[in-house]
């Protein structure tokens, strides 16, 4: 396709916000660098028109490495025998909050493996006293799949959002990232009810990850698009040495801004990070990413003795920039592009619990 055709594709994506599959697909082939700069520029131009130049910053927790599941990819797997697990106590969680909110934090991101079910009402009664101490924040949370009942509840205790990657759309590809107990068609419904719950919602895939194709990439696009999330998680596959999975290689930092830029034209208002596994990728990934349009970064709150042992792949980012005690070193980063720190939720809309 020629340059001035691949442009007005672009042009298509960002005054209707949808493409044929075919043109998602060229876009995710191109190979003129000009096309892709004007890609980059247009969804730039857009996350401005919404949020200015200011970047939301959110404060991460990663609660626990200790996972019930066996995911081929993620070095917390439940086999990997190799890995130091541990898991925060109440207090340790609400001291990083404290830490958080001082600094200016307004959301709390409590991430972690899936816990064991019986730790369901020990995440309510976090959910809830984060939500008393500090009413003014969001909370958000990344803690995997769980009965419909469960997230009721972490609704109704003061969690926001949720943020639960589909990784993949096409079952036969999800099937060769998981273990046989584990399946698309719950990972979707997880989804579903969360959306039903009133939670902001966000999901997304691992991009370059093994046997993913353009084509698993356009379905994953193209769920996206009907599933309407308030958020987009994007990262770069990067391998984790004690697993099935680790001698792959890394994924893409290109096409992950790639794809940051279309669904930033596809969603103006969307929650996008520029993501940790980028920037362990690519020095100059966070920047980059919020360059292809990406608006928010999650600097870590977790106790540093932790960080390290919270390995979902090899070589991830726990310093500097990457971590709340290195705000002001974000802050000079941002400045450098002419952004800068937005403090605040950045919520869309705020949400009620219906259909509980």
């Amino acid at each position: 396709m020629q340059r001035a055709s691949m442009k007005h594709l672009i042009d298509i994506l960002r005054a209707e916000h949808h493409l044929e599959s075919n043109g998602y697909k060229a876009l995710l082939e191109c190979d003129d660098d000009s096309v892709v700069a004007y890609l980059h520029e247009q969804a730039r131009e857009v996350a401005q028109g919404v949020f200015a130049r200011g970047i939301f910053v959110r404060g991460l927790v990663e609660l626990t490495n200790v996972c019930r599941n066996d995911c081929y990819y993620c070095g917390i797997r439940n086999s990997n025998t190799a890995l130091e697990r541990y898991m925060l106590t109440t207090e340790q969680v609400l001291q990083s909050c404290q830490q958080g909110y001082e600094l200016g934090f307004r959301t709390f991101v409590l991430q972690g493996g899936e816990l064991p079910r019986d730790k369901a009402q020990w995440l309510v009664e976090l959910v809830s006293e984060i939500r008393q101490r500090w009413s003014d924040c969001a909370i958000t949370l990344s803690l995997g799949e769980w009965p419909r009942e469960v997230y009721v509840a972490l609704r109704k205790a003061g969690a926001d959002r949720y943020l639960l990657r589909h990784e993949s759309h096409n079952a036969e590809h999800y099937a060769k990232l998981h273990p046989a107990e584990m399946s698309l068609e719950n990972r979707l419904q997880c989804l579903t009810w969360l959306k039903e719950l009133g939670y902001q919602v966000g999901t997304g895939i691992m991009t370059g990850s093994p046997w993913q194709s353009l084509d698993n990439i356009v379905e994953d696009i193209e769920f996206i698009e009907r599933f309407k999330p308030q958020m987009i998680g994007l990262g770069p596959f990067v391998p984790q040495h004690d697993t099935p999975l680790g001698k792959f290689a890394t994924g893409s930092a290109e096409l992950t801004c790639r794809l940051y830029s279309i669904f930033r034209l596809m969603f103006p208002n969307a929650l996008i990070p520029s993501t940790t596994a980028l920037n362990t990728i690519d020095v100059k990934g966070r920047i980059k990413g919020i360059m292809a349009g990406a608006n928010v970064v999650m600097p870590n709150l977790s106790p540093a003795n932790v960080r390290g042992n919270y390995a979902l792949y090899d070589g991830k980012a726990i310093t500097n920039a990457e971590a709340a005690e290195g705000i002001e070193q974000l802050e000079t980063q941002l400045s450098t592009i002419g952004y800068h720190i937005d403090w605040g939720r950045g919520d869309h809309k705020q949400c009620t619990i219906h259909n509980a």
